[in-house]
């Protein structure tokens, strides 16, 4: 009792002192718990949305997917016909042919997109009975003709449409124009998905190309029979079929819900891994609030440990008050974790994507988590200082309290330091040494583990070198408060090495991805102007895939100004290896102009060949993993087509940044082999312009497009600019997440500039009574933050960069061969911690120089 006693004093008594640690465990388990209860929100989510969407049986095509982006723009179907036979199966109350595609685009009358601008689906289909179990018509009625379209309520309110505006709706087979005929609500929460309605022989003419075929037919059961009864019933009718699939609604919903979530674990796990590293950096903050309370409190301690108390017991009281820091922290945390998640929730919505906070999930498993996380690693990192605690005799009694017990880093430390770097040193160059990036992931996971793990173990001994010669440079010029400052720096360098390794784990990512986005940007770039040779790249601008529609490819075809066309298709096929074995591929079907457009190193064969009937290309890793060489043939099954055996004319280098392991073939031979309704789409085309008319022919190009708002026409600097662009979207999106991390870094140097004024206050009235300014207090504690902060950022930035560049050599394995460190980012990245070192002293320093000075003068420690 007089632990818990003792424990709970000193923990209201430093309560102040205590706060940024406790803020630092509330962020970390904010940022976990908020990732828990939003990920479980948006799981929630689409299990509603799946379970009222699916009806009591679904039969559907054996091949079709559910996230299915069929290459001929249609999606899979069965013949009308089958809707009779499923309707004679017993139990059947009902039965409707269904048509649902997510390969359209809709436009308005002012030729803008009306799709979800966050990736999620535009859906096209029929209005059936099953819609009403999710839907709702809250104005005009349901189609009726070709002429009529509806839209869901929550596209109609973000684009502004209302009853009698006109869409146009751009699918593989044609476009359509159609009125508004009626708006329908979700009667669960939709994340984001713009769905339009037709009647059934417009959906199937539009979406399908034919009016005897569904994309599935939707069952109802009659009252007391189970879906798995009904499903037995229909499979019977079936005569067991293998062309169909046969799902209860609680199967096609999971069917649903696991193609979701496979991108919801990614997320999650991701965001989680962020927390981890902010929970890392704070370990660093809570070590150095105990370790400077314990070095502020040894008399105190020396004292009890005087009057009889035993190690255990000192060791006990430290390791209580981290408890009660914990429980604090994170019981907070987890308040500010279900913020958090609305926050996210209601962020998300502002772009798009609708999250409804009435399915908010707070799982019992969220708040243990959470609570759990912040206790233990709060008390982990406070094991040491603890420890350190109970080793304090009770002759301390006797000397100043404040005085450090770690002034200098010990050897065996140092020692251990540079062995674990040395040693990711070595895992690092391993990694330039591999002749495959896959044998050479697990050493530069290995290197980056051990180089951060020695950095830090090694801070004390970086600290007294670096900030020595970061002294000579920015200090000097201040005169004594500038030597100081350094001297306060120096006095404990365990301490301001653990300070300025919490903004060292930010930086090193930060740079290390810097490195990474940028020579992959770099690479492509320079592989662009080496190998294509094409004035124009047309694809479609969704990015989710989707080939571009017939007529799209059509009107660049007829766009004036043009040398040549190259459509490029991707066809899946499975191939028959030499050895026997069996495996899925796709093969890159276009006209022999591609090998103009994109040069492609043959190191076997000549690639021409490959375009010749019944031939192809294969990558160089391919051939070296299979054996196959020249000559060789391959027997070749075409989805939904014949089996061909094709000879291997051509093997093309892998060492390139673009279509590596690409198989070539003449879209004459897979036209042999697929029906005309079975070959394809574009999934891009190349265009080369006549001579001397470039410009008139982009335009051109642009204008035969302009129809359809997802077709992009790009040039080459278009096409490198979308390219930065995009990972520049990625870097940003990390460079959040581990913003975190760097503000949890920010309060411990807030932290540790606050308790060593606090450590310091005797010798800060002691200097003040013998001259010195507030102005210039001020100044000192400013800069020792700014050198503190510059420590942490030197040794971040130069580790960053030294994964960067062993990452790069894994990269330059896959053809990405150019190394660009980007010098004006870094640069920014260094400025900007000179800046966070001074907002970081602000509060310290005003504190330090409000201090009466006697009283300061007279202060125990």
């Amino acid at each position: 009792m007089t632990v818990w006693k003792t424990s709970m004093r000193n923990f209201f008594a430093h309560k102040g002192r205590m706060a940024l640690s406790a803020v630092a465990v509330l962020l970390s388990v904010a940022f976990v718990c908020g990732t828990l209860v939003f990920t479980d929100t948006m799981n929630t989510t689409f299990d509603k949305l799946f379970a009222a969407t699916s009806a009591d049986v679904t039969v559907s095509p054996k091949k079709a997917e559910v996230d299915d982006l069929p290459g001929t723009g249609r999606p899979e179907s069965v013949p009308a016909s089958l809707l009779a036979r499923v309707q004679k199966a017993d139990g059947v109350a009902k039965a409707e042919g269904g048509v649902s595609s997510p390969s359209v685009t809709v436009v308005n009358s002012e030729n803008e997109n009306m799709g979800s601008d966050t990736g999620a689906p535009t859906i096209a289909g029929n209005w059936t009975r099953n819609d009403l179990r999710f839907m709702e018509i809250t104005s005009g009625h349901a189609p009726r003709g070709p002429t009529e379209i509806m839209v869901d309520a929550d596209t109609a309110k973000k684009h502004h449409l209302k009853l009698g505006d006109e869409l146009r709706t751009i699918a593989a087979t044609g476009d359509i124009t159609a009125k508004i005929s009626g708006i329908v609500a979700f009667q669960v929460t939709n994340p984001g998905a713009a769905v339009v309605y037709f009647d059934t022989p417009t959906a199937q003419r539009t979406l399908l190309g034919a009016t005897d075929v569904f994309t599935h037919l939707s069952l109802t059961a009659e009252p007391g029979v189970s879906d798995v009864r009904l499903k037995q019933n229909v499979a019977k009718v079936l005569d067991g079929s293998t062309a169909y699939k046969i799902q209860t609604q609680q199967e096609a919903a999971d069917a649903n819900k696991d193609s979701m979530g496979s991108f919801l674990d990614v997320m999650k796990y991701a965001m989680l891994g962020f927390a981890g590293i902010a929970f890392l950096v704070g370990i660093f903050l809570i070590v150095n609030t105990f370790s400077m309370l314990v070095a502020q409190r040894t008399r105190e301690i020396g004292l009890m440990r005087a009057i009889g108390s035993s190690r255990k017991q000192v060791n006990r009281s430290v390791l209580l008050e981290a408890v009660l820091l914990g429980i604090f922290g994170s019981v907070l945390g987890v308040g500010a974790g279900i913020g958090l998640a609305v926050g996210l929730m209601k962020a998300m919505g502002a772009i798009g994507m609708e999250l409804s906070t009435e399915d908010l999930t707070i799982a019992w498993t969220t708040p243990v988590i959470g609570l759990a996380l912040g206790i233990v690693v709060t008390v982990l990192a406070a094991y040491v200082p603890a420890r350190r605690a109970g080793k304090v005799s009770p002759m301390a009694a006797l000397r100043d309290a404040g005085t450090p017990a770690d002034a200098k880093s010990g050897w065996i430390r140092a020692g251990l330091g540079l062995v674990v770097t040395g040693a990711g040193a070595a895992a690092l160059w391993s990694t330039t040494r591999v002749d495959a990036a896959s044998d050479g992931s697990a050493f530069l996971g290995l290197g980056v583990l051990l180089t951060l793990v020695g950095f830090i173990v090694i801070g004390p001994l970086l600290a007294g070198v670096v900030v020595r010669a970061l002294s000579a440079v920015l200090l000097r010029f201040f005169g004594p408060v500038g030597r100081l400052a350094e001297r306060n720096a120096l006095r404990n360098p365990r301490r301001t090495g653990a300070t300025g390794a919490a903004l060292m784990i930010g930086l090193a990512l930060v740079a290390c991805l810097s490195v990474v986005g940028s020579s992959m940007v770099a690479s492509a770039t320079d592989e662009l102007d080496r190998s294509v040779g094409a004035d124009f790249i047309v694809q479609s601008g969704n990015g989710d895939g989707r080939p571009l529609n017939r007529q799209a490819s059509e009107a660049i075809d007829g766009a004036p100004g043009i040398d040549h066309v190259t459509h490029i298709k991707d066809v899946p096929v499975q191939l028959t290896l030499p050895g026997g074995g069996k495996e899925k591929a796709g093969l890159v079907a276009s006209e022999p102009t591609y090998a103009q457009d994109l040069s492609r190193k043959p190191l076997s064969g000549r690639l021409s060949d490959a375009y010749g009937m019944n031939a192809m290309s294969v990558g160089s890793k391919f051939a070296e993993r299979t054996g196959t060489e020249v000559g060789d043939t391959l027997t070749v099954a075409f989805e939904h087509g014949r089996t061909a055996r094709l000879k291997v004319a051509a093997i093309t280098s892998d060492e390139s940044a673009l279509d590596s392991g690409a198989m070539y073939i003449n879209t004459a031979t897979v036209t042999r082999y697929l029906p005309a309704d079975r070959v394809p789409l574009d999934s891009m085309m190349f265009a080369k312009a006549a001579d001397g008319k470039q410009d008139e022919a982009y335009a051109a190009l642009k204008k035969a497009v302009a129809s359809d708002p997802t077709v992009k026409v790009l040039d080459q600097t278009d096409f490198k600019q979308a390219l930065k662009d995009q990972i520049g979207q990625l870097l940003k999106i990390v460079y959040g997440l581990l913003a975190l991390a760097i503000i949890v870094a920010v309060l411990g140097v807030v932290n540790t500039l606050a308790l060593s004024v606090v450590e310091r206050t005797r010798e800060i009235g002691l200097i003040r009574a013998i001259g010195l300014s507030r102005r210039q207090l001020r100044r000192m504690i400013r800069l020792e933050s700014v050198v503190i902060a510059v420590f942490g950022a030197l040794l971040g930035l130069g580790l960053g960069m030294g994964w960067g560049v062993a990452a790069h050599k894994l990269l330059a394995l896959e053809g990405m061969k150019i190394l660009d460190i980007p010098w004006p980012t870094i640069l920014a990245v260094f400025i900007g911690s000179a800046f966070v070192g001074l907002f970081a002293a602000l509060v310290p320093a005003f504190r330090a120089g409000r201090m009466n000075v006697l009283n300061a003068i007279a202060a125990d420690g």
